[in-house]
């Protein structure tokens, strides 16, 4: 079985600790982890935009990926919001087996 880490930016430590919690709670993910403070530089409608954000990487199965990315879209406030999954190539067996028990059947 294939994992995956979701990288997610969000406007705030809040909004992360909020889509973070529901999507862990909807074992749509196995765990979660928040970087705050994250310096931006973006385009964003013709415009550079310079803001403060929050990282969010979310730990999942492969086959989770989709509905998590839905998920996290009907949660999010940004109108296009980042969430690109990468794969895993490797990792402790224990750790993966642990995050395929913990998300949804």
């Amino acid at each position: 079985m294939e994992m995956r880490l979701v990288y997610i930016t969000c406007a705030s430590k809040s909004e992360a600790e909020n889509i973070g919690k529901q999507i862990v709670r909807e074992r749509l993910c196995a765990a979660v982890n928040i970087i705050d403070n994250m310096h931006s530089f973006y385009w964003w409608k013709g415009k550079l935009e310079e803001n403060r954000e929050a990282i969010l990487i979310a730990k999942t199965r492969e086959d989770l990926v989709d509905e998590l990315m839905a998920r996290v879209k009907e949660l999010h406030s940004y109108e296009c919001p980042c969430i690109i999954a990468l794969p895993v190539v490797d990792g402790d067996t224990d750790f993966l087996a642990w995050l395929k028990k913990e998300t949804r059947a």
